[in-house]
């Protein structure tokens, strides 16, 4: 059986962010922007809806965009249940 998605916040994915070094920079309407600055002196900018509860299709890209920065496998643990 494949894991299920949990049912998580924009409170909730910015706090598993920033276990991960992105810090919250800006919000805009219901829009936070996070960023964190590689050793390299890179930037690494997400955009997370401030919403209760997201939707699920929502959950999944913000996964996806995330999985940009950080190995899937260590963002699975925090996004999906077992």
């Amino acid at each position: 059986m494949p894991d299920k998605l949990r049912s998580l916040g924009g409170d909730d994915v910015v706090r598993i962010l920033g276990t991960f070094g992105f810090q919250v920079i800006g919000q805009r309407g219901s829009h936070a922007k996070l960023r964190r600055i590689m050793t390299d002196g890179s930037k690494q900018t997400l955009h997370i809806p401030m919403h209760r509860e997201l939707r699920r299709g929502t959950l999944r890209a913000v996964f996806q965009q995330a999985c940009l920065y950080i190995p899937e496998p260590d963002l699975r643990l925090h996004f999906f249940t077992e």
